[in-house]
Order: C-alpha cells, then structure tokens, then sequence
C-alpha cells in the first residue's frame, strides 16, 4: 500500500512540474497558478483517500475487508465493484459530499490516534443502530434506480412497495444490512420452535405447588423448565423522590402501595419457555386473525393459537437457549401466558407495574436495590466522561450498555436481588400488564389507602420497565418507566397488515411472568 501511495505522489508532483513549466511559459499571473495548483493539489487528495486501501489504513477492524469481498458488493456474477466510499459517502456530487467526507475522515484519524482499536466491539458496530449512521440512502438508490427489477421475489416487491409509501422514514439498510459487509450469520437458514435444552426427561404434568413458597415449574410435554419466586405480602413506595437523579415527571408522585403475595419468575421468560409455546401452537395454515382458546381434544391439548412464523431472525442473532425471548409483541406475550395458564392448570399473566416494582426493589427505597447513587455510575455524568466509571459492584447486578458487549445475556450473568431474582434493572426492558399513563401515581394519590393497582382502564401503549442492555445507569433505576412504541417499533415490517406476533424494531423488551395465588393452585 505504501509503495502504491508513493507512485500517486510522484505522479502528482510530476503533473505539477509540468504544469508549472507551461504556466512559466506563457507567463501567466501568480494568482491563477496558484490557484490551478490548489485544485490540482485537492483533486489528488480527494481521489488518494478515496481508495480502498486508504480507508483500510484507519478500518483495521479484523473482518471489514474480508466481509466486504465476501459481500454481493464484491463478489457477483456481473463483476462490479462497490467501493468503500460509494457506501459510507454521499454520492460524488452531491451537495454534502465534501463535509461528511471531513466529518468521517476527522473521526476516523482522531480512533487511530487515541483509541484502543482490540477494544471496540466491532460485531455491535455492525449492526442496524450503528451501521445507518454510515451509510447513506442517496448512495444505494444512485445505483439501485429501479425498485422492481425482473426477478425480484413476492417478499421483495412487498417491502420495495412499502418503501416507496414511506421513503423518509424508511432506510436501505432496514433490510439489507448485510449486501456490504457478508454475514455467515444472516444467511443461516431461520429455524424457530424447538428449544435446545440439555435435559432429556419429558415432563408428562406440571409441577404441583401445596404452600406458598419458590418453586421450579414444568412444562408439560416439553423439557422446559423455570424458577418461579414466592413474594411475600407487604407495601412499599412507588415511585422515586424529586431530588433522585435522572428523574422524570412519570416518576411521581410516590405513593404507598399494598401488595398481596404473588409469584413471579426469576428471570424473564427464556426462549427455550418461548419456543415450546410456539412449537405447541403454531399450527400450518393459521393466519394473523386467529386467536382463540380452544379445549383439550382427544389427541391432545391444542391450548391456544400461537405466532406466526417471524419475518427474520427472532433472536437479532444474539442467541436463544436461556436468553431472554425478544422481538415478541406485548399482544404475543400475553398470549404465552395464556397458553402457559393452559398447560399448567395455573394464573399466570404478566406483572402489574406495582408488581414489578415491588418485586424489583426487594423493599429498598434507594435507586437501586443495592444502593448507590446514578450519578456515579452513569456515563452521561461529565466528570465520568472524563475519569471513566468505576462498574465494579454495578456489573455484579446488571447488564446494561458498559458490560453488555452490546448483546443479551443469560441468568447467571448477574446475582440475585434481595427477592431472589435476576436481570430485574438490566438485560431486556420487560413488559407489564397495565396501560401507560404519565399521571397515574397522582390518581393513585388521590384515591388514597391503594392496594394492588392495574393502572388505567384503558390507553394504546403499555408500560415497559427495566432497563436493558442499550441503557445508561441512569435508566436502570428502579423508578424508571417507559412504554412500548409500538408504531415505532413497527415501522420497518412491510406485511400488510402488520405482525400482531412479532416486532421488526426493537430488540431490547422482553417479559417475565407472575403466578397469581388463589385456593386452586395451592
């Protein structure tokens, strides 16, 4: 590459010369040679790190290169070559091509020079959230100008269809993230509904609970199996004080609730639970629309209609086994905990927002449940900018953005709160059963002596809690609420009409069940 580099040089100072001995001749004024030798001079520059290997000298990320000739942007039956700038530019031309070519170059010098390269995470790199902030829509549809070219599959012509209604909120990339860069990965053959579980006893019942106290349930006719953790009757504050770091306006005011006794899983909900519920109810030829409990029939029980088969990868590729279920919607997680009410004999329904809390802080009323104060473990702190975070004990309880690597993990990453329980700050955003309203804690102010609240009557998005494995510490608090977005979370599935199953983007939010108490499950 150097000795490349060298030969453009003196060929460049030798075009100068040149230009110069003519310029001298016909004795033109100082200014319009000077003037000649800047644009040459630019020019020369523009086109030098505009290669390949100039871009390779500051991308020294193992598997860019490779992964790029391994692309359908290298290696294809018509012999083209896309260039590394073709992708990560603008196209040659356009208005802002000269400026976002300084923007990435300035950036890209400043990681050489004062980054730990064998430190990023480059697999998070690459993926969506990362990789539309390097790339440009203008650049893919310079050269891909007809949509619907001959041979195009159905499936193609109807995210292409989607497209074009929604061309400013929609980017190339949505879909095909990896035509640039090849992933072994992606080009797996999707397989969904068997959960690989290690275990070869086939509970034939589920388990029989005589007194309140943890248990580890069974799922009939599967090998699936999970912990379910008693939490006693008591009360505690919801909600966090004005003075708490981070805090938002949905936080308050706190309110003392009561809570009855109830059970609620240790982790949230694995994909191995989530793939035994689809492999026992996903049945050829349902659609979408169907949605019903049927009874138990002669040839075994048919529980309740499950998902459709996903679009894409469920898993986003982080993996399955005991990793929590992702990518369901919070429609689909209802309908598990139907399904698993069915095969069990027991309640079970996802947790109210008071039950989650209650559950989450273990009778704190600290941030965190094992104390600490946000600002110092938050990365959008100023002085932690600077001096860095120190994560020791925080890592020991959560998985969020610091220790993450950007993917989830499985329970025995963390250790338990002071319930018994994991991954409740951290890992995946969990849904809850009641209907998102920012004002509720001032109604349950109000009506005063409240026990076991469900929210509102009604609403169209639902609460999320928890935090994940994207988040700052500052929104793993214990007080800290969300909601699902489900238009947003939507927005790239082209099927018409949309998944009621799965969602196309997010891959953060996750859930965990409760078992309710009552006379016929003790």
């Amino acid at each position: 590459m150097l000795k490349k580099s060298f030969q453009l040089l003196w060929k460049s100072l030798k075009a100068i010369y040149s230009l110069f001995k003519f310029i001298l001749i016909k004795k033109w004024p100082i200014g319009i040679i000077i003037g000649i030798v800047i644009t040459i001079m630019f020019n020369v520059m523009i086109k030098y790190t505009s290669s390949d290997d100039f871009c390779a000298s500051c991308h020294v990320h193992p598997h860019s290169t490779i992964s790029w000739k391994q692309s359908p942007h290298f290696d294809n039956k018509y012999g083209i070559v896309v260039h590394c700038v073709e992708c990560h530019l603008p196209p040659a031309g356009n208005a802002y091509y000269y400026t976002e070519k300084a923007k990435s170059g300035f950036k890209d010098f400043y990681g050489k020079l004062f980054k730990d390269i064998e430190k990023i995470n480059w697999d998070e790199k690459s993926r969506l959230e990362h990789a539309v902030n390097f790339t440009f829509k203008e650049s893919c549809t310079s050269c891909h100008a007809n949509l619907f070219p001959i041979g195009l599959s159905k499936k193609g012509e109807d995210a292409h269809l989607y497209y074009t209604q929604k061309p400013e909120e929609l980017e190339c990339i949505n879909c095909h993230l990896h035509v640039g860069h090849y992933s072994e990965e992606a080009e797996q053959e999707i397989t969904f509904g068997a959960a690989t579980v290690e275990k070869k006893q086939v509970y034939t019942k589920p388990t029989y609970v005589y007194e309140f106290g943890s248990f580890t349930e069974q799922i009939p006719n599967t090998t699936v199996d999970f912990e379910m953790i008693a939490i006693p009757e008591g009360s505690f504050i919801m909600g966090s004080p004005e003075n708490e770091a981070y805090r938002e306006n949905d936080e308050g005011p706190r309110v003392e609730i009561q809570m009855k006794k109830f059970w609620i899983g240790k982790a949230e909900v694995s994909w191995d639970e989530y793939e035994a519920f689809y492999a026992q109810t996903n049945k050829e030829g349902r659609s979408d629309t169907q949605i019903q409990v049927v009874k138990a029939s002669s040839d075994g029980l048919d529980a309740i209609t499950g998902p459709t088969p996903p679009y894409g990868n469920p898993d986003q590729g982080f993996g399955k086994g005991k990793r929590p279920a992702i990518t369901m919607t919070h429609y689909a997680a209802e309908v598990y905990c139907q399904w698993l009410s069915e095969v069990t004999g027991k309640t079970y329904r996802l947790p109210t927002e008071a039950e989650w809390e209650y559950a989450c802080r273990g009778f704190s009323e600290t941030p965190y449940f094992w104390g600490g104060d946000p600002k110092s473990y938050s990365s959008e702190n100023f002085w932690n900018r600077i001096f860095g975070v120190d994560t020791t004990l925080i890592n020991t309880y959560v998985v969020y953005k610091e220790n993450s690597n950007g993917i989830t993990q499985t329970p025995d990453a963390v250790i338990n709160n002071p319930f018994g329980l994991v991954h409740m700050l951290g890992n995946v955003r969990e849904f809850c059963s009641d209907y998102y309203a920012p004002n509720i804690y001032s109604t349950y102010k109000k009506q005063g002596n409240i026990s076991n609240p469900t929210g509102p009557e009604s609403g169209k998005e639902f609460v999320v809690r928890g935090g994940s494995f994207k988040n700052d510490a500052s929104q793993l608090r214990s007080a800290d609420r969300d909601f699902t977005q489900y238009d947003k979370w939507m927005k790239t599935d082209p099927q018409m009409p949309k998944s009621k199953w799965w969602y196309s983007d997010s891959n953060d939010v996750g859930f965990r069940v409760v078992c309710e108490v009552n006379d016929e499950n003790l």
